[in-house]
């Protein structure tokens, strides 16, 4: 028998010889019940540790002069690309009309054939080459307009576009280029009516200012008259035949600021039972109307949200710097310049939703009898932020 070590007398839990042990089946599975019990305790204690937790704290945004960028991809199965117009303007008084920068319109497939994209090569097919060709002493008339500031060559309008952007200009209607020697020679109401049965899709982004604004799709030309944002309707409202546009529409994607990245600890926060955070409600809203004056209000409220990693403050944003030196998309990404490396800065936002004929009339076909629209107004899906 080996000698006793002199910790044998620390022993508090004394042993007892092998031939007084006995060993049971209930023992031995209390034993491995035990076992099961005590790593299953461990476990939990230990993903309670790793989980991933939001703690939400408010602040003033104290921000000034700061942009934001709205991401979107909508389709209009009722209106072709020609006839769609995209405009942004706010209570600082700067208007966007027109935006076409950072925003892409995809021609669609009239609903009888799908309503898939039109391939590029049909594009290329019916382009037609316009003043390409022209005499370079050429000079288009701007039929009583004054020419428009983006002139290819100042003092004339060369191009279909431009004489409608001289009439845009002076708050005229333009209609479908009737005698006007440019839209003639670049066929513009042949084209005009050949997409009359076609869909658009826009896609892309705009930056705007960090102030209560709107965002507005609405047909025709856009202008302004005395203190009244205005578009030409002529053409919406003419159709052709058995062709009736509307603004029936479907929100794919709307996003204010960037999308948080597809990474296991994102797809924690996003998908977690405890948690709603950065979901986007208007994904995947389908909205339809039959009538041609119809008119679609979406009240957004956006919140300003920053997601900084575990141990760090905000010190800093990239909003900070000059919006101009900012590529498109390129908000929100926190690096070692602005004092955030690992961060994200981006908005959420909730949304009511209101839809009117503009013929007046109350919303019986909503349910909703007692309530009275006013007439008047731009056909159009509007979302004001």
């Amino acid at each position: 028998m080996p000698a006793k070590s002199r910790f044998t007398r620390l022993d508090a839990f004394t042993k007892t010889v092998e031939d007084a042990r006995v060993r049971t089946t209930s023992g031995g599975i209390v034993t491995l019940t035990s076992l099961l019990l005590i790593l299953y305790l461990v476990w939990g204690e230990w993903s309670d540790y790793r989980r991933i937790t939001v703690h939400p704290e408010l602040i003033v945004d104290k921000g000034r002069g700061e942009k934001m960028e709205i991401h979107m991809n909508i389709s209009f199965p009722r209106v072709p690309c020609e006839l769609l117009t995209l405009d942004v303007m706010d209570v600082s008084g700067e208007v966007q009309t027109g935006v076409m920068h950072g925003v892409n319109k995809v021609r669609l497939r009239s609903e009888g054939e799908g309503g898939g994209e039109i391939e590029s090569k049909a594009l290329e097919l019916g382009a037609d080459d316009g003043g390409k060709h022209l005499d370079p002493e050429y000079c288009g008339e701007c039929y009583g307009a004054p020419a428009p500031s983006n002139a290819m060559k100042p003092g004339c309008c060369n191009t279909c576009a431009e004489v409608r952007d001289a009439y845009a200009g002076v708050s005229w209607s333009f209609g479908r280029g009737e005698n006007v020697e440019q839209c003639e020679r670049e066929h513009y109401s042949e084209h005009l009516d050949a997409q009359r049965r076609e869909g658009c899709r826009i896609e892309g982004g705009i930056r705007v200012n960090k102030v209560v604004g709107n965002f507005h799709f609405a047909p025709g030309k856009s202008f302004s008259n005395g203190n009244m944002h205005v578009h030409d309707l002529e053409n919406y409202f003419a159709g052709g035949e058995g062709v009736e546009h509307t603004f029936t529409h479907y929100i794919h994607h709307l996003r204010f600021g960037p999308q948080l990245p597809d990474t296991s600890s994102s797809q924690q926060i996003l998908t977690s039972a405890w948690s709603n955070h950065h979901l986007n409600p208007l994904d995947g809203t389908t909205q339809a109307t039959l009538e041609k004056a119809y008119n679609f209000m979406y009240f957004v409220k956006v919140v300003s949200t920053a997601y900084l990693p575990l141990g760090w403050e905000r010190t800093g944003s990239i909003l900070d710097i000059p919006h101009e030196l900012v590529e498109l998309g390129g908000y929100g990404k926190g690096s070692e310049e602005n004092g955030n490396p690992g961060s994200i800065e981006t908005h959420q936002y909730s949304v009511t939703s209101h839809k009117r004929s503009l013929t007046g009339g109350d919303g019986g076909q909503e349910g909703h009898k007692e309530r009275l629209h006013a007439r008047g107004g731009i056909p159009g899906v509007f979302f004001s932020y």
